[in-house]
């Protein structure tokens, strides 16, 4: 992969090569231009290292020097205080409060329903929740050119994922959902999103 270095690095990221949450951190990774290793981990058979690091046995898991952090949203969220150039969250309480919030339905209103999909529980009904969720949505994007923002910010990197992987998942956006289709090619297209991707993601989307 383009993020891994000639040489051992202090920061190691534990993640599997499919799954949308390491997927995040990734791409922060990319936007920060961070150097960093990867252990890809089959997440049906974990290293024991990662188990002795975790407590979870999951991935993703970030290693830095001594410090071990779990959990997408803690590791962004550290990697966006260490690396605060350019930054991807509000610097003033009030606005980093509402971008968590924001955060926090992201995933309990769309990756709960994709994570279903993934899964192969209720399919059907998962896809047409999902695809008519977005859809109501789809007219926010385009007063921004980013989520809610001028700027990309850890919101897109929340939402890209996902987004990349509709197609995949058999989720049909109708063309009535245009600012939405729009905003992910402009996503897409950024380097560090391209840089973020893996082989099997990129295979993931058929252009």
């Amino acid at each position: 992969m383009a993020q891994m270095a000639n040489k051992r690095l202090a920061m190691t990221l534990y993640s599997s090569d499919t799954d949308p949450y390491c997927h995040m951190v990734r791409i922060v990774l990319a936007e920060k231009g961070i150097n960093y290793e990867v252990h890809d981990v089959d997440v049906n058979d974990t290293p024991e290292d990662l188990k002795d690091l975790n407590p979870y046995n999951e991935v993703p898991t970030l290693v830095d020097r001594d410090l071990v952090l779990y959990g997408h949203q803690v590791i962004m969220e550290y990697l966006d205080e260490r690396f605060p150039h350019p930054p991807l969250m509000p610097v003033d309480p009030v606005s980093r409060a509402r971008n968590r919030l924001m955060l926090r339905r992201i995933e309990r209103d769309w990756y709960t329903l994709s994570d279903k999909i993934a899964k192969g529980e209720d399919v059907d009904n998962a896809r047409k929740e999902l695809s008519d969720s977005l859809l109501t949505v789809s007219p926010i994007f385009e007063q921004k050119k980013y989520f809610m923002s001028d700027d990309f910010t850890v919101m897109d990197c929340a939402l890209a994922p996902l987004l990349w992987r509709l197609q995949h998942y058999g989720v049909v956006l109708p063309g009535s959902a245009k600012p939405l289709i729009t905003y992910a090619a402009t996503v897409f297209d950024r380097e560090a999103f391209k840089e973020s991707l893996t082989e099997a993601e990129t295979e993931m989307l058929i252009i």
